[in-house]
């Protein structure tokens, strides 16, 4: 069966969508947006919105097989972390 979808353009959903898709709340994904943990999103007007392809990708990040896989990557708490520190010269 051909997909339906197929020849459309790519589908783009708003936050609340997202958050729904993530099983997150709304207030929790402008966090990950806001500190720059969550999935790409892109700004259209004054809208965010965000690829299906990206949350895809950012929550297969997560994916474990088991308590001591360290699996692909992580997804990381919508959180203030420590900054990455300086690789170049020395800071003034």
């Amino acid at each position: 069966m051909p997909d339906p979808n197929a020849g459309l353009p790519q589908r783009y959903l708003r936050t609340p969508e997202a958050a729904r898709f993530l099983s997150l709340s709304g207030r929790t994904l402008e966090k990950h947006r806001t500190y720059g943990t969550g999935p790409a999103y892109r700004k259209l007007g004054g809208r965010v919105v965000y690829a299906l392809e990206d949350l895809k990708a950012w929550a297969d990040r997560g994916a474990k097989t088991s308590t001591s896989d360290p699996g692909p990557g992580t997804v990381l708490p919508a959180k203030r972390h420590a900054p990455i520190p300086y690789a170049g010269r020395p800071r003034r």
